[in-house]
């Protein structure tokens, strides 16, 4: 099994799912990112993940890079939530987004923005004002979540 399956079992078993796993350098520091999401949903929005939670998965997490580290020399290791505004980067990241609302910029610069209500193949599904639009994932140039306060 990969590293990334390995750990996809870890957020399984406390009940979140895997949103991405990143390396990103800051300064000196390398730091391996595991973004999850609870599973749970409440008025038709996911609930958030208690530090508690990831303090725990951060546990589990831990003593299998010990054992198959995901970067050469020094790391750190954090799991949080990837939060309620976030970069849309698969097809993933889409079908775990159902239900929210997105921000869509395609290739000919087109902007959507509406609720995402579906994922049928490549196909992106958005509720917009006007009426259901259509994007193919492919003609995405970038993507995200967003929340009206």
């Amino acid at each position: 099994m990969s590293l990334q399956s390995d750990i996809n079992s870890l957020v399984a078993s406390v009940d979140l799912e895997l949103f991405d796993i990143s390396i990103v350098n800051e300064g000196e520091e390398t730091i391996y990112r595991v973004s999850v999401l609870s599973k749970e949903v409440e008025d038709s929005k996911r609930k958030g993940v208690s530090l508690d939670t990831c303090v725990d998965l951060t546990h589990l997490i831990s003593p299998l890079l010990d054992v198959t580290p995901p970067v050469s020399g020094d790391y750190r290791l954090e799991v949080g939530s990837p939060g309620i505004e976030r970069k849309l980067t698969s097809l993933q990241h889409f079908k775990l987004s159902i239900g929210e609302k997105v921000s869509v910029l395609g290739t000919q610069k087109a902007k959507h923005r509406g609720l995402l209500t579906k994922v049928e193949g490549s196909k992106i599904f958005i509720e917009t004002e006007d009426g259901t639009i259509e994007v193919e994932f492919n003609d995405i140039v970038k993507a995200k979540t967003y929340f009206e306060w």
